[in-house]
């Protein structure tokens, strides 16, 4: 069984991202590049919700052809055009081309028959409104919050509605030179 694990931008405040949606706020170096690289190379599925798609559709598909791309842009760009894509949403419209799966409705009973086929992870980058979807629903396995050093006062919240009280244990943590801190954390599952 494939495990869905988060991967999250957290501000000190509790912000996934500011009121326009803004991320300058975030910390990256290669550090933290390489360190997320390890993780995306035990995933062959990557799962988002309808805005971080096309964020991530906007950039990673050419990243590696710009003149001035990084390793981190090269290696990531290949990978975001290897590993299958699932979208959550219930506007976007298109068809299943073998790489983009859109998923509308029955979203839960997707995401498990997902999780049921063999293969690698599945990584959940960003996507905070389709994280707060699936977090009460027993969907995702581990989360790795990238706390960032700064309050940012307002903006868009990591988790957006309120569920029931969801226990998770410590797994691990970095300490990034850039003063972001990684927590791992899995989810307890009682009677499992």
């Amino acid at each position: 069984m494939k495990k869905l694990i988060l991967l999250m931008h957290t501000s000190l405040d509790g912000f996934a991202a500011g009121p326009n949606r803004e991320m300058n706020w975030i910390k990256v170096d290669d550090e933290l590049f390489d360190f997320v690289g390890k993780l995306t190379d035990q995933a062959d599925t990557a799962l988002y919700g309808r805005a971080t798609f096309q964020l991530m559709e906007s950039y990673w598909p050419t990243a590696a052809d710009r003149p001035n791309a990084s390793r981190h842009d090269i290696e990531h760009s290949l990978w975001y055009k290897r590993v299958f894509k699932v979208v959550m949403s219930k506007t976007m419209k298109g068809k299943d081309d073998g790489k983009v799966r859109i998923i509308g409705t029955d979203i839960e009973g997707q995401i498990r028959q997902l999780k049921d086929q063999p293969g690698k992870d599945i990584l959940m980058l960003g996507s905070p409104t389709a994280a707060s979807f699936l977090t009460p629903k027993d969907l995702i396995d581990e989360y790795w919050f990238f706390i960032n050093p700064v309050f940012i006062g307002s903006g868009m919240p990591f988790f957006k509605n309120t569920f029931e009280k969801i226990n998770l244990k410590l797994a691990g943590s970095k300490i990034f030179s850039s003063g972001v801190i990684g927590a791992h954390y899995e989810r307890i599952r009682i009677g499992r």
